[in-house]
C-alpha cells in the first residue's frame, strides 16, 4: 500500500481525526478535518510544482494529512497543536513506511506550519501559505467573528 493511503487507513490517524471532530462539533469557524487536510495538500502540491521545489508528493500529502491531527490535544490539554501534531505524526509516519529524511522534513514542517518563513521558496513557507490559502473566508458566515487578522483572511480566490 502506498504511504498516503497507509496514513488514511491508519487506526491512530482515524482516531485523532474523530477526536478533532468531537472537539469541534460546535465550532462555527474552519474545521480541522480531512477536507481541510486535503485542501491544504492540493494547494501545497500546486505551489510546489509552480515554484519548482524538489519535494515529493508523498511528503506534501503526508505533511498535509498530519499537520493538524493534534488539534484535539490543544483543546483538551492547552498544548500548541503543531507540537502535539508532530508528536502524534511520528509513529504514523513510521508505520506508513516513510524514510528518516522524509520524516524529518514532514515533522519540521508540521512544527513550523504556523510561522511564515524568511525563505520564500522553501517547502516550509509554501506549506504555511497553503494552510492559509485553503481557507475560504470570502464565503464564511463567521468571518466577522474570526480571530484571524484581515491580512491573513482570504477575501479573494488566488490562482
Amino acid at each position: 500500500m502506498d504511504k498516503i493511503n497507509s496514513i488514511l487507513s491508519n487506526e491512530k490517524f482515524n482516531e485523532y481525526v474523530k477526536k478533532n471532530k468531537r472537539c469541534e462539533k460546535d465550532r462555527k469557524f474552519c474545521k480541522h478535518n480531512l477536507q481541510h487536510f486535503l485542501d491544504v495538500a492540493r494547494v501545497a502540491y500546486i505551489l510546489v510544482l509552480e515554484n519548482r521545489i524538489n519535494i515529493s508528493k508523498d511528503i506534501v500529502y503526508g505533511t498535509a494529512l498530519l499537520h493538524d491531527i493534534g488539534r484535539w490535544v490543544e483543546y483538551k490539554e492547552n498544548v500548541h497543536h503543531e507540537v502535539a501534531s508532530s508528536k502524534l505524526a511520528k509513529e504514523i509516519l513510521i508505520e506508513s513506511g516513510y524514510e528518516v529524511e522524509e520524516m524529518e522534513i514532514i515533522l519540521n514542517t508540521i512544527l513550523s506550519h504556523r510561522e511564515e518563513s524568511n525563505e520564500k521558496n522553501s517547502f516550509a513557507n509554501i506549506f504555511y501559505l497553503s494552510d492559509k490559502l485553503s481557507r475560504n473566508c470570502f464565503c464564511c458566515k463567521a468571518v466577522d467573528e474570526c480571530k484571524w487578522s484581515d491580512e491573513k483572511k482570504n477575501y479573494t480566490i488566488n490562482y
